[in-house]
């Protein structure tokens, strides 16, 4: 017997995936392509001389995505976790290069990205997958020692305050707070003791405040969110701009490609702000639709880890399901003024490879544990 249980099921390798949850991942790209074409096509048009900029570069990332979909999808993921310490020491790494001269690209201060060829890539993205995958390992591997605080809680505590701390040091203050409330998911999920979140909540919530008040855009998103009249030429702007581009869709839509706002009314629509293109576009109907598409991808992976009789699997696919459907509530709140304004992308539909490409390897991450998993009646306990 090796450290891991690597004899899989042969059988349960073969099985079909949850053909509803493939179907609701290949129809949001689908959405979410069409969506970036009509968002970006003005944009790309008058900065980049070529209408389907953005499209072109969505479409070589949605390739790969394609290509790391089918992979995780069929991945032994003992496998994986035979190499999880290597992989969080090289997303680690990634992550520290943004701050390499050279290496790192700054842009509007900040440190976010490394360059790669003529391309960019934002390490943070991995750590969306790693991370979780690192945590339902680890809390699997510990599941009897729970209770020690020493040996069961502090190691992955480490290394989530370790990722939140270098995301942070990027000026990613969004993403890293995205990155630790879902690590703290998994940690609920895993059975920690609810003293235990006390304690985090004390000492994190002034220290959130003081992070929010100690840098300047922070403080005017926040301002902004709580009087919209505040600066509305300034921080304010884009969200005004976003709820009004929603609003003017009514019920049926503009139709694909009829949108006006789009345009010129919100800077960098084919971006964060998305959402409000496609809302123009296909009106009340179509973000019914949208909602309808990202419930059904949550449904299924919670029931494929619900289905699961194994720790890890529950875990990870809980966390991954979590990870997506919260990113595109978390967008959507933003874009539509119920919450102050982040720099969360939307899934599948933002433009951006780091994106795309991860989302895809975490939906397929899914898809495997689906095809891995039972009914409740035949679970073996």
């Amino acid at each position: 017997m090796t450290k891991y249980q690597f004899d899989v099921d042969r059988d349960s390798l073969k099985a079909s995936a949850d053909p509803i949850l493939v179907g609701a991942v290949f129809l949001l790209v689908g959405l979410g392509l069409v969506t970036l074409y009509s968002a970006s096509f003005a944009f790309s048009d008058r900065f980049f001389h070529d209408g389907l900029y953005f499209l072109k570069r969505q479409l070589a990332y949605a390739a790969l995505g394609l290509f790391l979909f089918l992979l995780a999808s069929r991945v032994n993921l003992e496998l994986i976790r035979r190499f999880i310490g290597p992989l969080v020491l090289g997303v680690l790494f990634l992550c520290l290069l943004t701050f390499l001269p050279g290496i790192g690209v700054s842009k509007n201060g900040a440190s976010r990205w490394i360059r790669i060829g003529s391309s960019t890539y934002q390490p943070s993205e991995l750590v969306k997958v790693v991370l979780p995958i690192y945590l339902a390992h680890i809390f699997d591997k510990k599941k009897d020692r729970m209770d020690n605080f020493f040996t069961g809680v502090l190691p992955p505590t480490l290394v989530t305050a370790m990722f939140f701390l270098i995301i942070y040091f990027q000026n990613n203050f969004s993403t890293a707070s995205f990155i630790l409330v879902n690590a703290l998911v998994i940690f609920f999920l895993a059975g920690l003791k609810l003293r235990y979140f006390f304690a985090a909540a004390l000492l994190t919530t002034p220290l959130s405040l003081l992070l929010v008040l100690t840098k300047e855009h922070r403080l005017r998103r926040l301002m902004t969110f709580i009087s919209p009249d505040w600066d509305p030429l300034g921080a304010g702007y884009q969200v005004r701009s976003s709820i009004l581009t929603i609003v003017s869709g009514g019920w049926w839509g503009k139709g694909i490609g009829q949108g006006t706002r789009k345009i010129a009314s919100v800077p960098e629509i084919h971006s964060d702000f998305i959402f409000s293109a496609f809302a123009e576009e296909a009106g009340l109907i179509g973000v019914v639709l949208f909602f309808a598409l990202f419930g059904i991808f949550a449904v299924r992976s919670f029931r494929a880890a619900l289905w699961s009789d194994r720790i890890f699997h529950r875990l990870l696919a809980c966390a991954m399901g979590t990870i997506i459907a919260s990113q595109g509530l978390l967008n959507v709140a933003v874009v539509s003024g119920a919450l102050p304004a982040t720099g969360v992308p939307l899934p599948f539909f933002s433009a951006g490879g780091s994106s795309l490409a991860t989302m895809l390897f975490s939906a397929g991450l899914i898809v495997n544990i689906s095809r891995q998993s039972q009914k409740p009646e035949v679970f073996h306990v």
